[in-house]
């Protein structure tokens, strides 16, 4: 790491690290929905990505039924019959959020996980989860989130051993000239890795400013593969589609999978590639146009 790196840089690489932390977090038996519960799991820009990735990942395990919103639409009426709502925030004070919490006292229980456990979330929730490690400066989430979502997995009994090494080993790939030359990137999952492209391409958008856009992957054929030309790129998180690749391929683009690398840990990779995209632009990513660390709304 260079003495000039940036926040975002020692936080992404922290992960490994990080990640290590939640799996002994998540043995320890922190306050999380139980088997059979039915959950909402609500976040804002990242974290409601996560939480996507989560409530695919908790409900295709057959333990509960388990949706995904944004903070700001969550139909969290008494008659859908949710037994615990799980809020997500690294910053503890996103406005939206907020808000939920405060409208779910005293109807539905609440559990949030967050990163500075000294904030307003923490007030307004019942349980809290607090990951202060994982905790960042700069503006662009890289480790809270994945962290957040290790801590999640490990809860539902995975075990994350080789995704901490797949982690390790995308922190010393090389970064391909022809990424940072790119102009367009297409991310794509499936299940629980759509939650994951999207975050990929929220990360490509805030650190590098760079046209990017997401799909499940079998949605992609159905017309935004049109978009694919040669000096673009169209990257895969999880198992490839039948036929996509060739598809892919045909136009010209650049077709990325990483074939069994745990999805989170290619996330790492994407936002180095982010990270150095920024760079080559002479972008802070630190500090992108236009954002904060957190969204607080004008209560006006």
């Amino acid at each position: 790491m260079s003495e000039t790196a940036t926040h975002m840089e020692r936080e992404l690489r922290s992960q490994p690290d990080t990640w290590r932390s939640a799996v002994r977090q998540a043995a320890a038996g922190p306050p999380l929905p139980r088997t059979g519960q039915r959950v909402a799991v609500v976040g804002c820009g990242t974290s409601w990505f996560m939480a996507q990735s989560f409530a695919a990942l908790r409900e295709g395990a057959g333990l509960g039924v388990t949706d995904a919103f944004a903070a700001s639409e969550a139909p969290l009426g008494t008659e859908r019959g949710y037994d615990v709502v799980l809020a997500i925030t690294r910053s503890g004070t996103t406005t939206e959020v907020l808000r939920l919490l405060d409208a779910l006292r005293g109807r539905i229980p609440t559990v949030t996980v967050l990163g500075d456990p000294d904030t307003p979330a923490a007030e307004l929730s019942d349980e809290t989860v607090a990951l202060p490690f994982a905790d960042e400066r700069s503006v662009v989430q890289t480790r809270f989130a994945t962290t957040a979502l290790a801590l999640l997995r490990a809860h539902l009994g995975e075990d994350l051993s080789g995704a901490v090494r797949d982690a390790e080993e995308a922190l010393t790939l090389p970064v391909r000239q022809e990424w940072l030359d790119a102009g367009q990137f297409t991310f794509l999952g499936t299940g629980w890795s759509v939650g994951l492209a999207h975050e990929a391409a929220l990360k490509m958008r805030e650190a590098a400013q760079s046209w990017t856009e997401s799909y499940p992957a079998m949605e992609y054929r159905h017309g935004p593969v049109a978009i694919a030309a040669p000096g673009r790129v169209s990257w895969l998180f999880g198992p490839a589609p039948d036929g996509l690749e060739q598809e892919v391929t045909r136009t010209g683009a650049t077709f990325v999978r990483h074939e069994g690398r745990d999805p989170l840990a290619e996330l790492v990779l994407v936002q180095r590639v982010a990270l150095e995209r920024a760079r080559a632009r002479g972008l802070d990513p630190d500090n992108p146009r236009g954002l904060t660390r957190s969204v607080l709304l004008d209560p006006s």
